[in-house]
């Protein structure tokens, strides 16, 4: 069951106001991919997390005042509320374990820059807003794609573990 409107309705806002397009159903995310096949597009899945509060939307507010090239396209879906848009923008992050907030980089296409949770969780936004200008600065305006897959930066925000990152990221 989907959050109440008027609780997420703020969180909303604090990326829309910004010019962020959100995405409310599987068709706009179907057809803003599409438009994105031949640019960069920039996915916001936001939450009503404190994570998200203090660090996600911050940092996407932050990256968007620097002076570098940037994505073609902002759009985000709300995880927790706009459960179909949710659902289909996760299916283009094949094999990206599902996590909010959480933040991409696609490039005609392709995730070539990911934020998970783990990322976000714990930074400040300033340092989440310099991995989103770096991912900009590589990928944006320029020929560049990742060879083997979306880049992530390396965070160790959960000490030496034997778990997997996906299972980290929700303890």
């Amino acid at each position: 069951m989907p959050y109440p409107e008027e609780l997420v309705r703020p969180m909303r806002e604090e990326l829309t106001r910004l010019g962020v397009e959100e995405l409310r159903d599987a068709a706009a995310v179907d057809a803003a991919f599409e438009a994105a096949k031949e640019g960069t597009l920039l996915l916001v899945i936001n939450s009503v997390c404190g994570c998200a509060a203090a660090n996600a939307r911050p940092a996407v507010a932050l990256a968007l005042q620097a002076p570098v090239n940037k994505p073609d396209r902002w759009v985000t879906v709300f995880a927790g509320q706009d459960l179909e848009a949710t659902a289909r923008a996760r299916e283009y992050l094949a094999g990206i374990p599902p996590s909010s907030p959480f933040i991409a980089l696609f490039k005609y296409g392709e995730p070539v820059f990911v934020l998970e949770r783990r990322h976000i969780e714990g930074r400040s936004a300033s340092a989440i807003a310099a991995d989103l200008v770096r991912a900009f600065e590589k990928y944006c305006g320029t020929d560049t794609m990742p060879e083997d897959g979306p880049e992530m930066p390396e965070v160790d925000t959960y000490g030496p573990s034997v778990l997997p990152p996906t299972f980290r990221s929700i303890l």
